[in-house]
This record gives structure tokens, sequence and C-alpha cells, in this order.
């Protein structure tokens, strides 16, 4: 293989070093990462709570909020329909479970048994025959056109919550939350499901705790320029910027009224920093005669926030979190804004409900984990914060499971939710039994509980077992598809593959292939189908060009579903042959839809960082990659690479035939164990051996032996050395 570490600006990682007040190396691997900008860095760097955006940035919260408080009010039925998978079922739970500790009238349900995906005609219908009134979607809605209208013609009103890419059209529904919208001010589009149910309830819990819900009010701050004033105004609700009034005025030129500033403020409170300083401004500016209510708050957050007591807005500017990693200059009413949003998010956390915003956490966790999100921006809080929780304290269901697959009282990684709890609740979906796993998080028995994480584990276990019985099916089916679509695309079917399993054999394919896959199910005359992505590749554009085929479809650019008659089978074949032809992939992604710069298409290992042996220190290396936890897509496991390591001991694992490598490496003042899966040959090849100086790409890992954590490294490929050091 060939190591590659990408050459960087040395001022550029100075510069990134000294203004975010990371050390080089930190500041070096973000700038080979790519991450360069304050906007970016900050969710490194921080992970508190108060740091996630703010819920009603996303377009149709308040409606949705105000819809369900009226709901509440006036006793309602409502229902909470979500997805099948861990994503939708997750967020049902979330949201439901909510609605339910606040007095509301709720139900849920999901997809079971031969279901579709989405919203059905069935359960719109079913619900309006009981008098229910609301029905929320979690993780779907988007495509569902005439099961909305028909809520519609029943009054029954629909909030969609979703995250899945919408068409060109919309459906008919009373609200829809998405942070995929075409034109969404919401700065960051890639939550989950759970995701966005996750901050529906934010928006829920800020309406019934906060009294600064919904109230109308200006942050005020005037500063002279030159021989006039600035007064600079931010109107706000729910803590966001919804409107700004800038003026430059010359003391005595013109009366207030001729100024925009009164009908600015008409109706709002006004806040101010140092309310008698601004107050004297606005003598000089337009004499005695005028005069306005404004509150000082400078002493409420000087109260809340100790190091601001006292300070001018300048000075905090200099202080500010904020202001370090904002990407352009701030104004004194931007640090005024900031201080404010600070100020409001620190005094709601006090009041906040912290046991169950800790449980909602986790499964916002998992929906974000299980969907494969990027894990950057919030989602990294999300993630971070929802996996501390669970392991502290597991909220009922996830620790009966969490019992059952051997996680429980262990430190947590996004690898371990991944790898081995998620697939434990998908498992019942793909074998027909998705209300068995939703039932979880819902059953207030704890023996009743536990029953069921001892069934969702048996029907993972029968999961395994069908699938590999179907990949021996479909894989050679895939491989001859290869050539039919241009070496770009493999395509399955068989009657014999189960609905359930479409999406695992698809990833599976992609893995395998590593091109896009897509696997077909056939059932009762209607043809199901499941899509994974590979290198970067947005399979909704493909379901999109095959619209008129299909029955529905959904997704986003990683994966998606879709439906279709028997009939359209024949010419959807034709229609994905033609797609293919046209099809490129993006340079910049890795073959399994990841993160592109960390292993090429070519075999190539992208080294984030050169280490002298210095830094293989279990004070410096453990650090270092925690710092960057949660791993996941786009960004993906650090790998290192370190040169003239001496090989003390060299021992051979595994069963029955000993392929792999447990290695001892000396880097002076300690030394590492070491694992190469597969690297038995290469040492009966005479490659290297015991007291050989060796070069090492690899990454870290902690490795887990009665309660003690042991840092070991995992080498992704090495090279007898041939430098000295």
């Amino acid at each position: 293989m060939n190591w590659v570490k990408k050459d960087i600006p040395p001022e550029l990682v100075k510069e990134i070093s000294a203004k975010y007040g990371c050390d080089l190396l930190t500041a070096s691997i973000l700038v080979r990462r790519g991450f360069c900008t304050g906007e970016v860095i900050r969710f490194f760097l921080e992970d508190n709570i108060t740091s996630l955006r703010n819920p009603f940035a996303l377009d149709g919260m308040e409606d949705a909020v105000e819809r369900i408080l009226a709901a509440k009010e006036e006793g309602e039925k409502v229902l909470v329909f979500g997805d099948g998978d861990v994503d939708g079922i997750t967020g049902t739970a979330l949201l439901a479970g909510y609605l339910e500790s606040i007095g509301m009238d709720v139900t849920w349900r999901i997809p079971t048994g031969d279901e579709s995906y989405g919203l059905s005609l069935s359960a719109v219908e079913e619900f309006a025959a009981k008098d229910g009134t609301l029905i929320i979607t979690v993780d779907c809605g988007i495509s569902r056109f005439s099961e909305i209208q028909r809520a519609g013609e029943l009054s029954v009103d629909v909030i969609i919550t979703d995250h899945h890419e919408p068409q060109e059209e919309l459906p008919s529904a009373l609200v829809i939350i998405n942070p995929k919208l075409k034109n969404s001010a919401y700065p960051f589009r890639d939550l989950s499901g759970c995701g966005v149910a996750f901050k529906l309830v934010c928006a829920l819990r800020f309406a019934q705790k906060s009294e600064l819900y919904g109230q109308q009010m200006c942050l005020l701050n005037t500063r002279p320029v030159n021989d006039a004033w600035v007064v600079e105004i931010a109107k706000m609700r729910n803590l966001l910027v919804v409107d700004t009034l800038i003026e430059t005025i010359i003391p005595g030129m013109i009366s207030i009224g001729e100024t925009r500033i009164p009908t600015f403020l008409e109706g709002q409170h006004i806040f101010c920093w140092d309310a008698s300083l601004h107050k004297q401004t606005f003598t000089k500016l337009f004499g005695n005669s005028f005069a306005m209510d404004m509150k000082d708050i400078a002493p409420q957050i000087g109260n809340e926030i100790p190091q601001t007591a006292g300070q001018s807005l300048l000075r905090i500017k200099e202080l500010s979190k904020i202001a370090k990693y904002s990407d352009k200059e701030l104004t004194e009413l931007d640090v005024f804004v900031n201080l404010f949003t600070s100020y409001a998010r620190l005094k709601e956390k006090n009041n906040a409900d912290s046991e169950g915003e800790n449980a909602d956490l986790q499964l916002a966790a998992l929906g974000t984990i299980a969907d494969i999100m990027p894990l950057l921006d919030e989602n990294r809080i999300i993630v971070r914060r929802g996996i501390k929780a669970l392991e502290e304290k597991p909220r009922p269901g996830l620790l009966q499971l969490l019992q059952k697959i051997d996680l429980a009282g262990r430190h947590l990684k996004a690898k371990d939710i991944s790898w081995k709890l998620c697939p434990v609740i998908n498992a019942a979906r793909r074998m027909g039994s998705a209300q068995t796993a939703a039932s979880l998080f819902f059953e207030k028995d704890l023996l009743k509980r536990e029953r069921i994480a001892t069934e969702m584990a048996a029907l993972n276990e029968k999961r395994k077992e069908l699938e590999e019985e179907l990949w021996a099916m479909v894989e050679p089916i895939a491989f001859k598809s290869l050539a039919e679509y241009e070496q770009k695309l493999v395509l399955a079917y068989n009657e014999e593959i189960k609905k359930g399993v479409t999406g695992l054999l698809a990833q599976r394919a992609v893995r395998f292939f590593k091109v896009p896959a897509i696997i077909l199910s056939f059932d009762n005359k209607i043809w199901t189908g499941s899509i994974r992505s590979a290198r970067g590749y947005n399979v909704c554009a493909i379901l999109e060009q095959c619209g008129d085929l299909l029955i529905d479809f959904g997704g986003h650019q990683a994966a998606g579903g879709f439906s279709m008659v028997s009939e359209n089978h024949e010419p959807f074949m034709e229609r994905i042959k033609e797609i293919s032809y046209s099809m490129e992939f993006d340079k910049t992604a890795d073959e399994d839809g990841t993160n592109s710069e960390y292993t090429g298409e070519d075999g190539t290992i992208q080294i984030d960082a050169e280490l002298p042996h210095d830094y293989l220190s279990p004070d410096i290396l453990p650090k270092l990659t925690d710092l960057f936890e949660p791993y996941g897509k786009n960004n993906e496991q650090l790998v290192f690479m370190v040169n003239n390591l001496a090989v003390r001991e060299i021992n051979f694992m595994g069963k029955p035939e000993a392929k792999h490598l447990k290695m001892t490496l000396d880097a002076g003042k300690y030394k590492w164990p070491a694992i190469l899966w597969g690297g038995a040959e290469r040492v009966t090849n005479k490659e290297f051996g015991v007291n050989d100086k060796i070069d090492i790409a690899f990454k870290v890992e902690q490795d887990y032996y009665k309660g003690n954590k042991i840092p070991q490294l995992m080498i992704q490929d090495l090279k007898k050395s041939t430098t000295s050091p």
C-alpha cells in the first residue's frame, strides 16, 4: 500500500493552534482533514450541550410547537407514526415518550409485518375513526402525498418530521420540519430522523419551561463612529435573530420620528447592556423629549456568567468562545446577541429536566449512528453526550439490551453502538417484528423488558443466519450484473430474498463490490427494494429518475428504499441500465461511500500525522484519539505513522489457523502491544521478524481487560525500516 501524508501550510497550522487554543499536532490533523473553519472546529473542541443549534431555526418549528401545545390544552388524541428501523423507532420512542410525560393522549405506531415504509392509508383512517385529530410522523412522511391528503379530508392535521430528501413538490401537511427542505435556513442538513424528533422535543421543552418563548424582544446597542452614532438593534424571537436594524445618526440632525427606530421597536421588550449609557446617547441624538423603556440586562447576565460582570461588550468579545470560533469579525451587537443567547440557555439548562434530556440524547445518538449520519457539526455533540449518558445511566429498555449483548457497564464508543447495539434493534424489523423492538422502549414492567430484550437478541441471531444464506445466493447474481451496469452498479433480485434484509444485503454488496448496490425482493405482486451508496454517489438521484415506475420511494444520499408493481420490473431494469451509462463517482469519496481522504480507490492509506517516538505515550496518544471521537461517516478514525520501531515479540493468533499477529513494539521509553490482522504470512515469508525495525501506519484502540483500559496499536500496514532513527 502507498502511504500519503498530505502537505499542509505550516503557517495555517500555527494560526489555528493560536486562535483555537489547541496544540500544533491537533491543529495539523484538523488542517490535514480539511477542518479549517471555526464553525467546523468548535464541534471538535467543544461538546457543551448549550452548543447545540437552536431548534427554532428549523422551518416550521414554532408552528409545530403551537399545534402540539394546542392539542395538549384541548385533550386531543395524537398519533406518533414512525419508521420501523433504528432511526424511526428511537425517534418514535423519544417523541411519543415526551408527549406522554407531559400528559398528552398519545399513541404510537410503526409499520409492522408486510406493511410498507411510511405513513399508510390504513393508519390514517383507523386513527381518524377513533376521533384522532393530530398525526406527527417521525423519520418518514415527506413522500406520502395521498396519505396526508386523506388525513386532511378526515380533518386530521399532520406534522411531518423527517430528514429524507424531499421531492420538488411537498405533501399538504400542516407543518413540515426537515433540514433538507429547499431554501431551509437551518445551517446543518444532516440530522437523523431521531435527531429531528429530538429537536422538536427540545423546542417543546423550551416552550414550556422558558419565559422567553414567543416573546417579542429587541437587543439595542449604540456606539460612536466619527461625528455620529450607530444605533444597532437585533429583533429576537425564541433566541433567534429574526430582523436587524442599523442606522447611523448625527446628533441633532433629525428627530427620532424621522428614523425607522420607533416602528422597529413597537411592541418589543428592549434590553441593553448598560442601559444608562444608551439612554444618554439617545438624549444626545434626539434631545430630552424622547423616552424609551430600556431594561439593563447586564446585572442578570453577570450573575449567571460572572466573568462578564462589569465588563464592556468589547472586552467580553475577547473572552467569548462564540467569538473565538466565529469566521467573521463580530460587532458589539453580535457579541450582545451571543451573550444573551448563552445566558438564556444557561438559565434554561439550570431549569431543565436533565434526566429526561439525557435519556433523549441516548436515543438520538442511536438514531444518528444507525442511519450513518455524518459525525460532524452538532451530530458530534448529540452522539458524544448520548453515549456518555448511555454509559452512566442507560434508559429502561436500552439497559436490558446492553446486558444481553455484554455492553452494560463498559466504556462505549460509536463503533460499539454501530456494530453491536443497533443491529439487534434493527434485527426485529428485518425479521418482520419491528413492533417487538419498539415496544421495548415503552414497556413499563422490568420483567417484560427483559423478555423482550431476550427475544430481540434471538431474532438477531436468526437474522445473521438468514443473511449468510441469502448472501450466498445474491453474490453471484450481483457479480454477473456488474458487466451489465458498466462496472458502476450491482443489482440482484430473487423471489427468495426477504424484504427485511434487502438493506443489509445491499450494504454488504457495497462493501464487497465497491459500487452502489440495489437488492430487490418480491412478495404479493410487489417488488420492494433497497439501494445503498458507494463512492459518494447520491442514490436518491437514481430513484428520482425512476419515480414514474415506482409506487413510492424515499431516502437520503447514502440510502433509499422503494416499491413497484410487478409489471414495472423490466422497465425498471432497463431504466437502471440507462442511468448507469452516465454515472460518475465523487473522486473525493471512499469506495464505501464515506470520507474520501482516508483510504483511496488505489489502496493508499492517508496519514493524519507522523509521530516521533516520544508521542507514543499513554498520556498523549489516547487523549488525542479521544478528542476526535466519535468516529464515523466523514470523520474516520485517525491514522498515524511512526518509523523505526523495534519488534520485541511476535505471537501468532487465530483458530483454527493462526493468521494474525500480536506483537510488542519498542518505542524507547514505552513498549506497545500491536495487532496486525492477516499478518502471519508476512512473518513466515520473512518480510520481518523479532528485533527488526519497522515503520507502521496504525490506529489506536482501547482494549479492556479485567476492567482496565489498555491502549494498543492496530496496524493498517507496515514496512521494514530503511532509514536510521
